[in-house]
């Protein structure tokens, strides 16, 4: 028996958990944006400009790689670019069947225009709310929650951890950091975790993807981060099927790892999706998620994830389930929600695709 179809997975309920929003413009809106501005760009064409995204990404030079965001960031300065990017993110990502979405940026990078940090929070707020009535609207129901994430380079976590427990009530459900994890552990920012702790507010920590297990060590043992931004090399963790410490520990205590296959195998932390370490976390039962990371440099979406591991791994209805579930149940909303949409929006759709 064939696996599930693209277009089926497209139609089918699905949970994101790990998706930056200065990595998922659309090429034409950028174009747009940047000739308001006067910002050059690599190509003025939206079709060329994505596939320079995409390739970009893809070089194997970092520099590259950030190069790319220089451009989307660069055009996100503006309340109404925020409120735009936002909602246009929002009707993307139901567009995909992607019912449920936590989306993540760093407000401290779209100050340049003036901004202060809540007037960039309310934008981009106000763009997902919008963008998420129309999508509903247009029969594609989405919730999105926002993630604030701060760099791990700069002194703002406290900062930004702060404004995440002020707009808490407002869409905000969580907090991050991201940025090169060499050099800059998460321990330089224990203070705004423990903070959050004090708050009774949720976080998850980029670790685990370009530095290997002391910073997953860190992120969990020291930091109490409730999910792994990555995590993927929990791998090293684990010799044949037999867990090291570490890995038991993520595993016993059902840490949701945030998997993002395609920008795992771009950024070299994984040499193919079908070599991708979430075949053995699935069969070890490891709360494993996966997500997008950045939509516009991995030229990808939930659907196209999911459809890379039905191809690579013979993956069906069952496991996309599976994965589904477990990124709703890991979701930084309140447990009744999370369980409203599990029990009433992802289990039916499945029960009729599992036949």
């Amino acid at each position: 028996m064939s696996g599930p179809e693209y277009a089926e997975i497209v139609n089918a309920p699905k949970a994101l958990l790990h998706d930056h929003l200065d990595g998922g413009l659309r090429p034409a809106t950028i174009v747009e944006l940047a000739a308001a501005i006067g910002h050059g760009l690599p190509a003025s064409d939206p079709a060329e400009l994505g596939v320079w995204f995409v390739e970009a990404a893809d070089s194997g030079s970092l520099e590259r790689y950030l190069e790319t965001f220089s451009h989307t960031v660069a055009v996100m300065q503006t309340p109404d670019a925020l409120y735009r990017v936002a909602r246009e993110c929002a009707l993307d990502l139901g567009a995909d069947g992607v019912v449920y979405a936590e989306v993540r940026f760093a407000p401290e990078q779209h100050v340049l225009g003036g901004l202060t940090l809540s007037e960039v929070v309310g934008s981009v707020l106000a763009g997902f709310a919008a963008g998420s009535l129309e999508a509903t609207e247009a029969g594609t129901p989405i919730r999105v929650g926002t993630l604030l994430t701060a760099m791990r380079h700069a002194a703002r976590s406290m900062e930004i951890a702060e404004l995440a427990v002020q707009f808490r009530d407002h869409g905000v459900v969580g907090f991050d950091i991201a940025g090169a994890e060499a050099g800059y552990p998460p321990t330089r920012h224990l203070d705004a975790f423990e903070y959050l702790q004090r708050e009774n507010f949720h976080f998850t920590i980029h670790a685990g993807e370009a530095f290997g297990l002391p910073s997953i060590w860190q992120a969990i043992q020291w930091c109490g981060a409730d999910r792994l931004g990555h995590g993927v090399r929990i791998v090293d963790d684990i010799h044949g099927k037999v867990l090291g410490r570490l890995a038991a520990y993520v595993r016993d205590k059902r840490i949701p790892l945030e998997l993002c296959p395609s920008s795992n195998v771009q950024t070299g932390a994984a040499p193919s999706i079908a070599q991708h370490p979430i075949g053995l976390l699935r069969d070890l039962r490891f709360r494993v998620t996966v997500n997008t990371d950045n939509r516009l440099m991995s030229g990808t979406s939930m659907s196209r994830e999911m459809a890379l591991l039905v191809e690579a791994f013979g993956y069906g209805w069952a496991e996309l389930q599976w994965f589904t579930i477990n990124a709703m149940k890991s979701a930084f909303i309140p447990f009744d929600e999370r369980l409203a949409i599990i029990n009433e929006v992802i289990k039916p759709a499945y029960a009729k695709l599992l036949g």
